[in-house]
């Protein structure tokens, strides 16, 4: 490789990193500030073209980001709205290929209805990498993001089966709708039995390893080889790697604190960069798929086309999400003993969470090159994927906003529930304490030691129950719990001040440096609870 084509490999990670710490400062939504960019760029004389590879995309981007959404999942809470999760991810996929592809046909009656199916099966999931960025930024209800991120978890296995069922059609390799749901029925049953294997044979490796560095080294490799698992057996690497990710993080208290520790940073890193480079590459694929289509079509027709494409996805969506959320209520009464009434706010959200990714791009350039209509499925595609991105993920604030969804009651309910568990866990912890310093005689050998660590779990019981204040008093004055952290940082600076003037006088090594900015780190991070 050249020089020249190294700087030009370098630039887009560069620039959307670059691009993403600006919106990151200034709190705008980093992924649709760099699709703009992307778009804008994408017509700059003299820069190159981003070819997105689908099999880079599939290969190499979607496991680790998967992986990463479903070990950050609570299986138990997944579990509480697995009816939500299955309509979204199963029925509403098979309904939006259904009605995306009529549409499609109907504006196109050159444009097989295969092919139309296949265009449908492409838009048809919310994709992952999307669905995860905005619900976390714009800090929904639990339930709400539980469910959209169940969904987008699952939906590309239905998505993923429906598209090949639908390219075989088109390409003249008869398949029956009997063999299709055969097909998806292997795809899911085989993901998840191999996803339960590999998630069964980590367990046995991670428990005998025991090392912080080799573990995380470990499960950066797990996504890659649960999705090639699954994939080799034509079955499903997105569920294998969901399972995977679900079974680790439900038993991530079993690893070591340091395991845990690293897990956190390397995974923020990974998903910050990773996510960053694919909406910077869904806006730099504007050029050349507009370039490819405006030899065969008249552009207003275009313009046409992707207006009722995009409009079949959206309002597939919205006809949906609200008779599938209110209907189960309404006739079962087994839903209505169990479950209160779904309040319509979070159903209204999630019927307009449909933002579509990079999975469906790639899915769209992976359609063989000879495929009937490839470059005006091509547009379509991407039409969807931007005008999602950009109509619903600018409007999200404002229809939460107006909507008047606040997440300040559950805050609430997880500091009271937390202050009560610490309370418990410090009594458990207090008991032990004195249990061993009685069988081991310490109390009049180590009195100041075992006063440190009652006053220990004193303080981190007050500041649980002080939390529920948000770190003030009734007056507005500071708690002393409060008060303690703020005075324990400026402590912490200037210890920080003496170590590093101590090594630039070189009366202490570096090595000593980071060892002791380390134990000053670690304690910060303890005072720093979010």
């Amino acid at each position: 490789m050249d020089t020249v084509a190294a700087i030009q490999l370098l630039a887009l990670p560069a620039g959307a990193v670059a691009l993403a710490a600006v919106a990151r400062r200034r709190g705008w939504p980093a992924p649709l500030l760099l699709v703009v960019a992307g778009l804008l760029v994408s017509f700059v004389p003299g820069v190159p073209v981003y070819a997105l590879d689908p099999e880079i995309v599939l290969l190499v981007f979607l496991p680790p980001l998967l992986y990463s959404a479903a070990l950050d999942s609570s299986y138990q809470r997944l579990r509480d709205v697995k009816r939500a999760i299955g309509l979204l991810s199963v029925g509403l996929v098979l309904f939006t290929t259904a009605v995306v592809g009529l549409v499609a046909h109907l504006l196109v009656p050159s444009l097989p209805l295969a092919a139309a199916f296949a265009l449908g099966a492409i838009v048809a999931p919310p994709d992952a990498v999307a669905a995860v960025a905005v619900a976390r930024r714009l800090g929904l209800p639990r339930r709400v993001i539980t469910v959209l991120v169940g969904e987008s978890l699952f939906n590309d296995a239905t998505a993923l089966t429906a598209y090949r069922v639908a390219i075989a059609a088109a390409t003249g390799h008869g398949i029956t709708l009997l063999g299709g749901v055969g097909e998806f029925l292997y795809a899911a049953a085989g993901g998840l039995v191999i996803g339960l294997a590999v998630a069964w044979a980590v367990s046995q490796v991670l428990a005998r390893v025991r090392d912080a560095l080799v573990e995380n080294t470990i499960m950066l490799m797990i996504p890659f080889g649960s999705y090639l698992a699954a994939e080799v057996v034509h079955a499903s690497g997105v569920i294998s790697v969901v399972v995977v990710g679900l079974y680790v993080g439900n038993r991530m208290h079993r690893t070591g604190f340091g395991t845990r520790l690293l897990s956190d940073a390397v995974w923020r890193v990974t998903d910050f960069f990773l996510e960053t480079v694919v909406f910077a590459l869904i806006g730099l694929q504007l050029h050349a798929i507009v370039m490819g289509v405006l030899d065969d079509e008249d552009p207003w027709t275009l313009a046409g086309y992707a207006l009722a494409v995009f409009g079949a996805a959206v309002l597939a969506r919205v006809v949906w999400v609200l008779p599938g959320t209110f209907l189960p209520w309404a006739l079962s009464r087994r839903v209505r003993a169990r479950e209160s009434r779904p309040p319509w706010a979070e159903a209204t959200i999630i019927s307009w969470a449909g933002m579509r990714g990079v999975v469906s791009l790639a899915a769209a350039f992976a359609i063989p090159e000879d495929f009937p209509g490839r470059n005006l499925l091509l547009f379509l595609t991407f039409a969807v994927v931007i005008g999602t991105l950009l109509l619903q993920g600018l409007s999200f604030p404002a229809l939460i906003r107006r909507l008047r969804v606040s997440t300040e009651r559950e805050a609430y309910a997880d500091n009271l529930a937390e202050a009560g568990a610490q309370q418990a866990a410090a009594r458990a912890g207090l008991e032990r304490l004195e249990e061993v310093a009685q069988r081991e005689g310490l109390a009049e050998l180590y009195p100041d030691i075992l006063d440190q660590l009652r006053g220990k779990s004193e303080r981190r019981t007050l500041n649980a129950w002080e939390r529920l204040g948000g770190g003030t008093g009734p007056e507005g004055e500071e708690t002393p719990g409060a008060v303690y952290r703020r005075l324990r940082r400026e402590m912490l600076s200037a210890e920080r001040e003496v170590f590093v003037r101590l090594r630039d006088a070189r009366r202490i090594d570096d090595e000593v440096l980071r060892r002791v900015m380390q134990e000053l780190d670690f304690e910060e991070a303890i005072l720093e609870r979010p």
